[in-house]
């Protein structure tokens, strides 16, 4: 079983419940607590995988994810806009933006079938399961 946690700082010019909104439309089940400044807590795959492919970007997602992979930890981290994750979208980045990001971390222990799971392989816009 996969170990998310999100979190993304706080800032003073922000709504915590608006942020929590945020992090909630992409991850319903999270939950979410502000400490010092930031927003975090443990959260599911299950809402972010069936966002990434009504908004079809599963080879984006995947190469985010496989990107992230901490070696030899069954680890991966990725960053999403806080903003864009207001209207209930993912939108992934990798660069630090004026309010902050979301960050992903996703621990199991075989990481690249847990990858293969929630954002498998496409050939011509078409899921491939391995």
């Amino acid at each position: 079983m996969a170990d998310v946690t999100v979190s993304c700082p706080v800032y003073p010019s922000e709504d915590p419940d608006k942020v929590r909104a945020a992090l909630l439309s992409i991850f319903p089940t999270g939950d979410f607590a502000l400490a010092d400044g930031e927003m975090k807590g443990p959260a599911d795959l299950d809402r972010f995988g069936e966002l990434i492919r009504r908004q079809k970007i599963l080879d984006t997602a995947r190469s985010q994810m496989q990107k992230g992979i901490r070696k030899g930890k069954g680890r991966t981290v990725f960053s999403l806009n806080k903003q864009v994750a207001t209207v209930g979208k993912v939108s992934f980045v990798d660069y630090r933006t004026v309010l902050g990001t979301i960050t992903v971390s996703v621990e199991d222990e075989d990481i690249e079938g847990l990858i293969d799971r929630v954002a498998p392989m496409t050939v011509n816009g078409e899921e491939v399961r391995v």
